[in-house]
């Protein structure tokens, strides 16, 4: 290797995990369905001061069945489904529509805990994104009214005088309508809450959702970390 790879490596192996106290999570204590656990660890995540807690990744599959993956925003957790939302037109947008399931990951280092949720995705009427996209900033408005998401950028003076006349529309009329802009609603059939020990013994609760089950219709099982 050279000295900039020696150099990336020695600075690799330097980094340590958790050099925290974690939380305890005894799975026996979980509620029956995964969104009231997901709201538990949320504010939990938020109250050990973890930076932007509700970012995720949404992991897709292209045309070809290659995996995509990128990070965005929680718009919303309730009933078993997570919301976010992003142009139909963008390569997500049509990426779940061809293939209309998609998974999300959750990481708080703060916590040492990790959410996997996968399901099946479905669009909102346009109706609720345009209330989703009008309850949130004028820099979010602004953004969506850009709009081009995942195509070809000729220069960043493009994009400069794009995102200034966006600006500029979205501080005039709050009430802009994009209609690109989708509110998607993944429903969740799997969920993984991940808690992390620092002698690795961690713990891996998995939900998954089976016609017919008692109460909520989920059944748990512990996995091997």
């Amino acid at each position: 290797m050279n000295d900039a790879s020696d150099g990336f490596h020695a600075i690799l192996r330097s980094q340590r995990v958790w050099d925290i106290e974690l939380p305890a999570f005894d799975p026996l204590t979980a509620p029956p369905a995964p969104t009231a656990l997901f709201h538990q660890w949320f504010a939990e995540a938020v109250a050990a001061g973890q930076a932007e807690p509700h970012t995720m990744q949404l992991a897709t599959v292209d045309e070809d069945g290659g995996p995509d993956v990128r990070t965005l925003m929680l718009h919303g957790a309730a009933g078993d489904s997570w919301q976010f939302a992003s142009h139909a037109t963008s390569r997500k947008g049509r990426q779940l529509a061809a293939r209309p399931r998609a998974a999300l990951h959750f990481y708080w280092p703060a916590c040492g805990r990790q959410i996997r949720i996968r399901g099946r995705v479905t669009a909102e009427p346009p109706a609720a994104a345009r209330d989703d996209l009008h309850a949130r900033s004028t820099g979010a408005l602004a953004a969506a009214l850009v709009g081009h998401q995942s195509e070809p950028l000729v220069s960043q003076e493009e994009l400069a005088h794009a995102s200034a006349a966006a600006w500029k529309r979205a501080q005039a009329e709050p009430d802009a309508d994009v209609p690109s802009w989708t509110l998607y609603t993944l429903a969740a059939d799997e969920a993984e809450f991940f808690q992390g020990d620092e002698r690795r013994r961690h713990v891996r609760l998995a939900y998954r959702r089976e016609p017919g089950a008692p109460g909520d219709g989920w059944v748990t099982q512990l996995l091997w970390p």
